[in-house]
């Protein structure tokens, strides 16, 4: 959360626009923040995006968009809720199609458990980089805590809950474990 990972997606696209290249843009259609079939940034940079949800064939989408006009790369918001068979075929993306496929999503919940999409990315990606950003206390957030209606923790529930900072704390390890979205809690 808030690391800029839909800001460099967007710009990513940009630069291969830019370059009279085409790219595919997808993101989940269950975040909806920004409208449907958009991918937004929280410093105002938008763009009209395909959406997947859980079950879609994604191979399929992008061979067909692919058949419609070559694509020169696919950039994956929100990966994080891939299912392990959609990272799979975004691998056959890769390697039979021959399309780069950048994926941009968390890790962990907030729990600090691996998103099924996110597991098995880290399990065949050929890269990983790291976004990074800070806790309040100014280290490495690597965590995120949900909030509750009164800004404290809450350390259990649904895995998936759409929402932005009013509902999520980009926190280090030290104040994700101890429950600390703040300064002031």
């Amino acid at each position: 959360m808030n690391a800029g990972k839909s800001t460099l997606l967007l710009q990513g696209s940009y630069n291969y626009i830019e370059r009279g290249m085409n790219t595919m843009l997808l993101t989940a259609a269950l975040d909806n923040r920004a409208g449907k079939r958009t991918i937004a940034s929280r410093i105002g940079l938008d763009s009209a995006a395909d959406v997947f949800m859980d079950g879609d064939d994604v191979f399929e989408m992008i061979k067909a968009r692919h058949a419609e006009k070559i694509l020169h790369c696919v950039l994956i918001d929100e990966a994080q809720f891939l299912s392990k068979e959609q990272v799979r075929q975004l691998s056959d993306v890769a390697d039979g199609l021959g399309i780069p496929v950048l994926c941009y999503g968390l890790r962990t919940d907030f729990r600090g458990e691996l998103f099924p999409g996110s597991g098995e990315l880290l399990a065949i990606a050929d890269s990983l980089r790291e976004i990074k950003t800070i806790c309040w206390c100014g280290s490495k957030a690597s965590m995120v805590l949900r909030l509750d209606s009164e800004g404290k923790a809450i350390k259990s529930g649904a895995q998936v809950v759409i929402g932005g900072e009013d509902v999520y704390a980009s926190v280090c390890r030290k104040h994700w474990k101890a429950e600390q979205p703040s300064a002031e809690v």
